[in-house]
């Protein structure tokens, strides 16, 4: 546990009801009132009560107050709590006190979270309208790309805080990562710049973070601790009244199974749950809730989605794959991928690959990718639970880049640039994993290895049977082997390559 006894501590009695507020940290400005919700301004040695904070919404966190860990050897512990809405959905980002007495932050990050510090640079930074989606800009010498831009605002707050902006006021807020190098230890980072609620006379409040999971920070006072054996929440879904049961705490959107309605818990549970009703059900090969072994790590199924996909120069033409959302209580979540050309198992990555000029390969962690695949993608359906806010509906646009089995993904939204990575796998492995071997066939895909595995013979084989299929359809076009009476002998061509994607997915992003 961290130790802050090093550490002054400052109480006094809160303007609006008496009750004891307590700040750890001589950083922090602000705090809310645990007892009647006041939210207090600290001016030296008196709090003054500024407003009211509202109530936070239920998002069922393993993370609370007085919790605490360790980040690379400095312990810290959590005193206050934001929460925060964006165009992509609500994310909580918890404020810490270090034993140095410094301010850092553990916030959501696609499953995982982000644990950063406040970081002073050199340069002058941009007005944020200036920081295109996608951009790479240089700070302080390293260079950064641009994977989130958007209007975000605060919806609640809680405890001990260095900053508070005010209540339901939009701002912009940045998100910029780097692509790391594995060669001198230097991890992927995540830049966030806060803009604050104004532009003028107010500088913008800079963190570098890096990804962390929770078993890895020891985490000491977590709910999970005390919870391990209480069931999941449950209320009646809003659109049919069924019974509805919530499992995981970071949790966004799931589906009734009753109705197969989609059920947004962003904003709570209850009355104020949103549901969208959902017709045509598609029935995952991979039932929801079974549990399986991948990479020597026990995974659970507890959310399914089918896509569908048109490539930019053929949009009449249509193909679909699913995504399996797995989750490992200490390893957070990633995805196992059924596409035309085979099982993939991914996860999203921290930093973000380096992209060639002509876009036709991409670079990370010392690989480069070839691009394989481009295209528009549409969510067509969805059951289970999800951390990010899911729905039918939502469009991105993808790229896939390959290395022999190794994959990599780019997914573009208007606000937002996601990456995943990952590896193909074979059906086999996947019906072993998930206890499926009496349906194996089912699993079965076009799972051909990379060309570079194949040897001389293999290769000449290949040739000849592109030979033997072109000389076919060469003699069967011509118009003198045609028959009207049996043929259509009218000419034509077109082809496309397989589709399918092994990792593009609408997460939210960002600190979300």
């Amino acid at each position: 546990m961290a130790d802050t006894s090093s550490q002054r501590a400052y109480r006094a009695a809160c303007p609006g009801c008496g009750a004891p507020v307590l700040f750890r940290s001589a950083q922090s400005t602000h705090a809310v009132c645990g007892y009647c919700q006041s939210t207090v301004v600290r001016q030296g040695e008196v709090l003054q009560r500024v407003g009211k904070m509202a109530e936070l919404f239920d998002d069922h966190s393993l993370l609370q107050l007085g919790a605490s860990g360790k980040m690379a050897g400095m312990g810290f512990v959590l005193v206050g709590r934001l929460q925060y809405k964006s165009s992509t959905g609500t994310w909580t980002e918890w404020e810490a006190v270090q034993d140095d007495g410094q301010s850092a932050s553990l916030s959501e990050d696609n499953g995982a979270y982000i644990y950063a510090r406040p970081r002073t640079v050199a340069r002058e930074l941009p007005d944020p309208k200036h920081l295109r989606l996608g951009a790479t800009t240089a700070i302080d010498g390293r260079t950064y790309a641009v994977t989130a831009n958007d209007q975000v605002q605060l919806l609640a707050a809680q405890g001990e805080l260095p900053h508070l902006p005010p209540l339901g006021t939009p701002f912009a807020m940045v998100e910029l990562r780097s692509q790391g190098d594995t060669a001198v230890g230097d991890a992927p980072g995540v830049l966030t710049l806060d803009y604050g609620p104004t532009l003028v006379n107010q500088p913008v409040a800079v963190s570098l973070g890096t990804s962390v999971l929770l078993d890895e920070l020891g985490m000491v006072g977590i709910k999970a601790e005390s919870a391990k054996d209480e069931k999941g929440r449950q209320f009646n879904c809003p659109a049919c009244g069924a019974p509805v049961q919530v499992d995981f705490g970071s949790t966004k959107r799931l589906t009734c199974a009753s109705c197969h309605s989609l059920i947004d818990l962003t904003q709570g549970v209850g009355a104020e749950a949103v549901a969208a009703r959902q017709t045509e059900p598609v029935e995952p090969l991979i039932p929801l809730g079974t549990q399986g072994q991948l990479q020597g790590k026990p995974w659970q199924v507890v959310g399914f989605q089918h896509r569908m996909g048109t490539e930019p120069d053929d949009t009449d033409e249509h193909f679909g794959w699913s995504e399996y959302l797995l989750y490992n209580a200490k390893r957070g979540f990633q995805f196992l991928v059924d596409a035309e050309d085979g099982w993939s198992l991914v996860k999203p990555t921290t930093g973000v690959p380096e992209l060639s000029p002509n876009l036709d390969s991409a670079k990370y962690l010392g690989t480069t990718y070839k691009l394989q695949y481009r295209y528009y993608a549409e969510t067509t359906y969805v059951a289970g639970e999800f951390y990010w806010p899911v729905e039918r509906g939502h469009k991105s646009f993808n790229r896939d880049f390959a290395q022999g089995n190794n994959l990599l993904s780019q997914e573009e939204t208007p606000n937002e640039i996601t990456w995943s990575s990952g590896s193909k796998l074979k059906a086999e492995t996947v019906a072993a994993a998930f206890g499926l071997k009496d349906q194996a066939a089912l699993l079965t895909r076009a799972d051909a290895k990379p060309s570079g595995e194949l040897g001389w013979v293999g290769k000449v084989v290949i040739v000849l049977v592109i030979l033997l299929i072109w000389w076919l359809i060469e003699w069967l076009d011509r118009s003198d082997n045609c028959d009207p009476a049996i043929q259509n002998c009218a000419t034509s061509s077109g082809s496309r390559s397989s589709g399918g994607s092994w990792g593009g997915y609408s997460s939210g992003g960002s600190h979300k």
